[in-house]
């Protein structure tokens, strides 16, 4: 049953911790642990949210408020429990919620402890592309943090997926409705970065077969990618016909894309971060090294499949709301009360910014200027009504 609950579970189900529980892939390994006999305690800083997201009488389903920062709580969290997973993730950092405490620190710290309480399988989600090395503060974070996990406890399971994607996703969906709305795509770079986008709900199955013990579940590593792999341009075009449109791409320079990131990381819901640009700059593509899906008898699912079903809620959506963008005009795209307008204009975009609530925004226009960006800010106070 949902809610704060002294951590048990019945005697006939092996109990896993899953901590990010009620995030895009975390609900939906619970989901499938659950479907496979386990008892699951979810373990998030806001255990309420799983009401709306699970059965209220859901048999073998606790949840409980844990901070990965929190030595106690996630104490607390794994006690008595047969697995944990660590599902959290951090794409923006805000105050305390930084790369190095959640994913470094924070990682260590669960599996520390997992290894404490005498917990038999951890399971630490982290990304394809995860390099200690590297220059970009989330990629390496993400590899310290591995190298964290297997420190603390060295039979940890790694699990690598590619970009994720989903029906209710914010990858896909954005991409979907920019697809449908803007007159010209500003792609990234010239659109040659490799991706193998891989279905959120095969990654989920997968983590439960790993803690269930099924045939291929022995490895100490997996990489998760989806049956096909797009250069970012053939993703677009592949979106693209999926949906019946026509598009057209423009390339922006990756300095462009850092600049405009760096403005959209103090929008709500931070619909863009340097992060994901330096990712986006790489291939995020299995390297082979290591099993995936199919070894774990999981046929990958395509996105083409996922394509057509995004773009039916976005159409119905649209129709309630009334037309974002218009040929041969800017798209808008809605943000908590804000209205966000990007317009590619040859060097330079152009990004307006509307409180729709309060008649005021304002206008930023980036500029590619030699070899480095300039970024102009004007205040707009429109009058009222």
């Amino acid at each position: 049953m949902m809610g704060d609950v002294e951590p048990s579970a019945p005697d006939c189900w092996r109990l896993v911790t899953v901590f990010g529980g009620s995030g895009f892939l975390g609900r939906r390994i619970v989901r499938h642990l659950l479907a496979r006999g386990f008892a699951v305690r979810t373990a998030s800083r806001h255990p309420e949210r799983g009401k709306t997201l699970f059965p209220a009488d859901q048999p073998g389903l606790q949840a409980v408020a844990a901070d990965v920062q929190d030595e106690a709580a996630v104490t607390t969290a794994l006690a008595g429990a047969y697995g944990a997973v660590n599902a959290v993730s951090l794409y923006a950092e805000h105050g305390r919620e930084t790369f190095t405490a959640v994913h470094i620190e924070g990682a260590a710290r669960i599996a520390r402890r997992a290894r404490e309480a005498g917990v038999e399988r951890l399971v630490h989600v982290s990304g394809i592309g995860a390099d200690a090395d590297s220059s970009s503060p989330y990629i390496k974070a993400r590899g310290r943090g591995e190298l964290a996990v297997r420190e603390a406890f060295a039979d940890a399971t790694l699990v690598r997926p590619a970009v994720m994607f989903g029906a209710d996703d914010a990858f896909l969906t954005t991409v979907v409705k920019l697809v449908r709305t803007l007159p010209l795509y500003p792609m990234f770079g010239r659109g040659r970065s490799r991706l193998q986008p891989v279905f959120v709900d095969d990654v989920a199955d997968a983590i439960a077969r790993v803690l269930d013990g099924s045939a291929g579940a022995a490895s100490i590593c997996y990489e998760f990618g989806g049956p096909r792999v797009y250069t970012y341009k053939e993703l677009l075009q592949t979106i693209a016909d999926a949906t019946g449109v026509r598009i057209r791409t423009v390339p922006v320079p990756f300095a462009l894309w850092q600049a405009l990131a760096l403005i959209a990381e103090h929008l709500p819901g931070t619909p863009l971060t340097r992060h994901q640009v330096a990712l986006l700059r790489h291939d995020t593509i299995a390297t082979g090294a290591w099993p995936g899906l199919r070894e774990l008898s999981i046929t990958p699912m395509a996105l083409e499949a996922v394509v057509p079903n995004v773009a039916s809620r976005m159409k119905n959506a649209l129709q309630e709301r009334g037309p974002e963008g218009m040929a041969g005009g800017p798209a808008a795209c809605f943000q908590s009360g804000q209205t966000v307008v990007l317009v590619p204009t040859g060097d330079a975009v152009l990004i307006l910014g509307v409180r729709r609530s309060r008649l005021e925004g304002w206008l930023y226009i980036i500029e590619l200027a030699g070899s480095h960006v300039e970024v102009r800010e004007s205040y707009l106070r429109m009058p009222g009504p």
